[in-house]
């Protein structure tokens, strides 16, 4: 069972840093458990600041969006650096589709957390093979919390892990939503790969 840290106020004390990873398929709740987290730290009056890769205008092109509609604003970037220029004085820092980052989001993860600030990642943690998804295993091993959320199979209605590409398109990243992609579970998954 997951603890969610308890937001510190830094008026009140002040705040260690600390990084947190919200990792699994898609469809799996992640950015929702991301927004729920930024909201909260919000509303204990945390300055947040909140990223995601400039690629990702799925929904929309400043805000990050769950599968279920709910958003907050965020600042698209280019690269995983513009991250530590941007994120001035805040005590929290969200990052969605954390995945899609170059390998140098896992030193400025490091870097904003050594500065004393929460950071909350979610992204996938495996691709469409079934494969881990770089940066996040590092970004996984690096973390004082990693919370892993599960989707609902497709197929068979068990708890799914794993996002099942429905073309036969091999390239590591295509951009999609349900129309491209279905969560299935380990069995179902592997399946239909043979």
């Amino acid at each position: 069972m997951f603890i969610e840290p308890s937001p510190i106020s830094r008026k009140n004390s002040e705040q260690k840093g600390q990084i947190e990873v919200i990792c699994g398929s898609m469809f799996s709740g992640k950015t929702e458990e991301l927004i729920r987290r930024l909201t909260r730290a919000r509303l204990a009056k945390q300055q947040v600041e909140i990223f995601k890769p400039s690629v990702d205008t799925r929904y929309h092109d400043t805000h990050v969006v769950s599968h279920n509609e709910t958003s907050i604003r965020s600042t698209p970037v280019d690269f995983a650096e513009d991250i530590l220029l941007l994120s001035g004085t805040c005590d929290v820092v969200g990052i969605d589709e954390t995945q899609f980052f170059d390998e140098g989001i896992v030193r400025v993860v490091q870097l904003l957390a050594n500065q004393g600030k929460r950071v909350i990642l979610a992204g996938l943690d495996m691709d469409f093979e079934g494969k881990p998804f770089d940066p996040m295993p590092k970004l996984m091993a690096i973390a004082e919390y990693v919370t892993k959320v599960n989707a609902i199979c497709m197929k068979c209605g068990d708890l799914a892990a794993f996002s099942y590409r429905l073309s036969a398109a091999k390239e590591k990243v295509i951009l999609g939503e349900k129309d491209s992609y279905e969560a299935r579970c380990r069995k179902c998954f592997h399946e239909e790969q043979s």
